[in-house]
């Protein structure tokens, strides 16, 4: 079950509507920040359910000019695969791969000043990303919306706020040279190898980094 066939069924177990009313519901709430959410994504992961009898169609109207739009309910049967999901991923973490981590990881193949720069560029935007969240914070409680409705909001705000944090402490060790960093000629830009390094052990070395469980196949 995609993340958009969540949101979905999650409207629909509210009660029945048509697709373009849950993709304006879906953008009014700001579920964009959660799930990529395009008309004909939405339109497609809506006639996978219906296949699948998770949501069956429950009539077809038309307003004035408008075309043809076609309400679809929940069913049963959707309404268990959906809790049953939520209950799995709230239950179990899941190893997800943002590419962050990967260039972060890959950080050391550009030199130090570069990487300084573009680490402050994007602390930037994570400062206004934050502020962006706190905004939309302010206006739900000034709504007296529910907590238990963006209380993900506040998810984003401490992750990202986390995430602000340590980036500009790793910057500033960069920058100042705490933290020691590989060389580049600025001619060449090949990197200028240390005698004094230290390569990670193979993987079939006795002193290989231990593997996560996550990473571990029974």
């Amino acid at each position: 079950m995609t993340p958009l066939a969540i949101a979905v069924l999650a409207l629909l177990d509210e009660r029945p509507m048509h697709p373009y009313e849950m993709y304006q519901l879906l953008i009014a709430r700001r579920e964009d920040l959660l799930v990529k959410v395009r008309p004909g994504s939405l339109y497609h992961a809506v006639a996978k359910l219906a296949e699948g009898e998770m949501v069956a169609a429950e009539g077809t109207a038309r307003a004035g000019n408008r075309p043809e739009r076609t309400t679809y309910r929940i069913t049963d049967q959707g309404r268990n695969a959906l809790r049953d999901r939520i209950g799995e991923l709230l239950r179990t973490p899941v190893q997800e791969y943002p590419i962050f981590r990967l260039a972060l990881a890959e950080a050391h193949s550009l030199p130090r000043e570069q990487v300084v720069a573009l680490l402050t560029e994007r602390t930037e935007h994570l400062t206004n990303t934050l502020t962006d969240i706190d905004a939309l914070l302010d206006w739900t409680r000034q709504h007296e919306i529910p907590r238990r409705y963006y209380v993900v909001l506040e998810y984003i705000r401490a992750t990202l706020g986390a995430e602000l944090g340590w980036i500009e402490t790793f910057a500033a060790e960069v920058a100042d040279g705490t933290l020691p960093w590989e060389r580049f000629d600025p001619e060449t830009g090949q990197r200028l190898h240390d005698d004094h390094e230290h390569p990670w052990p193979a993987g079939d070395s006795p002193d290989a980094a231990p593997r996560p469980r996550w990473a571990v196949r029974s």
